[in-house]
């Protein structure tokens, strides 16, 4: 074997080596890629905008697929998961679902309706009503004409809390008075028709809606002549 013969091999052996170095080092990237991004798991995103209190169905979503250690833990990643489901807010079209965003859909009794309105979440609500309780919704109407005082009405007594959303900030104009702490809180209620209808008006046109927790067991009869106040009663 003649010097060129030699030179030849040593320069295939070390294309050879070099070639397993590389390889090695594509390993060792995919290794190393797969260690930080780990496994796949299936999720699903939000299709077209959803608004609060629709009932959901898989149509409603897209499936996709994500690093596992990129969900957060109450990702939904089983799709029955929404069956007998509505939405607590809007969902937004792209949005991952989460569990917190939905919730069972309650159960009515005859001759019930489901209502939601927003509340002022720290006058009306202050963190003690939760799906269940029992409540009289309260309003306050200014004064029909100028120099009448402001009247305040219980409009429902006795309304079933069905659901409370996420505290949300208002967006207010500048001359909307009719909150006060810049941020509310969907409430959804077991109403009859009328009662429905009374709480509606109110949260268009009362200058105030506040809730009060009726406390279990305890008489919740209210005269008639106690369902409305005005300040020169105390006169």
């Amino acid at each position: 074997m003649n010097s060129r013969q030699r030179r030849g091999i040593i320069l295939l052996l070390i294309s050879v080596l070099c070639a397993f170095g590389a390889f090695a080092g594509v390993l060792s990237v995919i290794s190393d890629a797969n260690s930080k991004v780990g496994p796949e798991v299936t999720a699903y995103r939000v299709k077209d905008d959803i608004q609060p209190y629709t009932t959901l169905d898989a149509g409603k979503f897209v499936k996709t697929s994500m690093p596992k250690r990129w969900l957060s833990p109450n990702a939904v990643t089983d799709i029955a998961t929404i069956d007998g489901k509505v939405a607590i807010t809007q969902l937004r079209a792209g949005s991952l679902l989460q569990t917190d965003m939905i919730v069972k859909q309650p159960e009515l009794k005859p001759g019930e309706q489901e209502i939601a309105i927003m509340v002022d979440a720290a006058t009306g609500v202050a963190g003690k009503i939760t799906p269940g309780s029992t409540v009289n919704i309260f309003a306050t109407f200014a004064g029909v004409k100028q120099g009448d005082s402001p009247t305040s009405k219980i409009i429902v007594s006795n309304a079933r809390v069905l659901d409370i959303g996420k505290i949300t900030a208002l967006e207010q104009g500048r001359d909307d008075k009719s909150q006060t702490s810049g941020q509310s809180v969907p409430i959804t209620f077991a109403l009859k028709s009328l009662d429905a209808q009374r709480v509606a008006y109110a949260e268009s046109f009362a200058q105030h809606v506040r809730l009060a927790l009726v406390a279990p067991g305890s008489d919740t009869t209210i005269p008639p002549s106690d369902r409305t106040y005005r300040l020169d009663k105390d006169q």
